[in-house]
């Protein structure tokens, strides 16, 4: 590790530096807990679990059957929060999510009232399965209650409860009749998490798992005011600059046309990733540290978490899809180039400015 990546402890306080300590304990148990019922995917988790501690939302891509979907309910009876499904369709409408007017007659006065029955959309954790197969009216009645945090309906705006967090999936192998999401909307999703085949041993472990009688016991480890809590601190822990810029580097490399860009990537990027890219990646990082019970920011944490943000933000053009490059060969290309500490710089890294006359003699 190196030595510039660690920052002093004073902006945090001693009540801080303890719950940073219970949410690593956490983070342990949540992993035992969800064991139970999920074999493997251990990134996956730790993905799913930084998108949480930095209330944003994320985008699930796998292919059917690699229980995405029990993984977020499990998660959320880990954190004992409240947990709805939205299977999109084609025919579901922006009021099947938000909730929607009825008129009801009150029995006391014989008077007729509008009342509102909420939608899925009012719980902590929304899984949104399938978001693709939705039309645009539709995937965009999340778009106020993934930023906003409420929705807004016959003109009245009705908060969402905190902690509120959207976890959607796609279907990557299925794309006939289907809506893929605008890249506007893509950019609203902090992070975009592959979900991969099990590796062997894991496979024969689910199969003995799911073929009995077994029913596994979830305990909740946290809930809503610790995750809250959280939230805040990971919000105040310290980042060294040289570990910002280390992050806005690998953002702004992606940008065609610019004259620092590297060659691959004027030759096979179409659209790069812009400020929000820079802005997730630092604050994943912290999350990702505190989640390993550190209390800093390094540049190994920018790296860990540049492929989900990234992604969905760095858009290949045709000569890609025709050389079959994606992006994360892009993002992999970027993080080989990009030196992450300073000695490594001074040896031949290819963007060295990255550390300034402030770090030196501290690799």
């Amino acid at each position: 590790m190196a030595q510039d990546d660690v920052m002093p402890q004073d902006e945090l306080s001693g009540a801080d530096l303890e719950a940073v300590r219970h949410l690593n304990e956490g983070y342990q148990t949540i992993r035992r807990q969800m064991a139970k019922a999920i074999v493997g995917q251990e990134q996956v988790l730790e993905e799913l679990l930084i998108t949480i501690f930095c209330r944003g939302h994320c985008l699930m891509v796998g292919v059917p059957g690699l229980a995405k979907t029990l993984m977020v309910s499990t998660l959320a009876q880990c954190l004992d929060l409240s947990f709805h499904r939205i299977q999109f369709t084609p025919d579901l409408m922006p009021s099947d999510i938000t909730g929607t007017e009825v008129i009801q007659e009150n029995k006391s006065t014989g008077e007729r009232e509008l009342r509102f029955i909420s939608g899925p959309v009012f719980a902590n954790v929304i899984l949104a399965d399938e978001i693709n197969r939705t039309p645009p009216k539709t995937q965009a009645a999340l778009l106020e209650a993934m930023q906003e945090r409420q929705v807004t309906t016959a003109g009245v705006r009705r908060p969402l409860e905190e902690p509120f967090f959207v976890l959607a999936t796609q279907n990557p192998i299925e794309q006939e009749g289907t809506y893929p999401l605008p890249e506007a909307q893509l950019d609203r999703f902090m992070f975009n998490i592959l979900v991969d085949y099990p590796q062997e041993d894991e496979e024969f472990e689910i199969v003995r798992k799911t073929t009995t009688t077994e029913m596994p016991q979830i305990d909740a480890v946290m809930g809503r005011e610790d995750i809250m809590q959280l939230q805040e601190i990971v919000r105040r822990v310290p980042v060294a600059d040289h570990v910002i810029r280390y992050a806005m580097t690998l953002v702004r490399l992606t940008r065609v046309g610019k004259a620092e860009v590297p060659g691959f990537v004027s030759d096979y990027v179409a659209w790069g990733a812009g400020p929000r890219a820079s802005q997730y990646l630092t604050l994943a990082g912290k999350a990702r540290a505190v989640l390993h019970g550190r209390y800093y920011v390094s540049t190994e944490d920018i790296r860990q978490v540049a492929y989900p943000v990234m992604r969905h933000r760095v858009l290949t053009n045709f000569n890609a899809e025709a050389e079959g490059i994606k992006s994360d060969d892009i993002v992999r290309q970027l993080i080989e180039l990009v030196p992450s500490g300073e000695s490594e710089a001074l040896s031949g890294g290819a963007v060295p400015e990255v550390f300034g006359s402030e770090g030196a003699g501290q690799d």
